[in-house]
């Protein structure tokens, strides 16, 4: 899952269909699959737009 998710955030476009496979084979269910790619989206979408705006991280 990690190695999924590491590959969806960096590399997004490399991501292919026995990457989806391996997670299957590992147990998680496509719903489980969806909702780590979900997950992973999001927060790759909210870090885009803080960075966008300039937000400053809180200490």
């Amino acid at each position: 899952m990690l190695n999924y998710a590491v590959k969806l955030t960096r590399t997004p476009a490399e991501v292919v269909e026995n990457d989806v496979q391996q997670l299957r084979t590992a147990g998680f269910s496509d719903v489980d699959i969806l909702h780590i790619a979900e997950v992973v989206a999001y927060y790759a979408y909210v870090n885009r737009i803080a960075d966008g705006l300039g937000v400053e991280l809180e200490e």
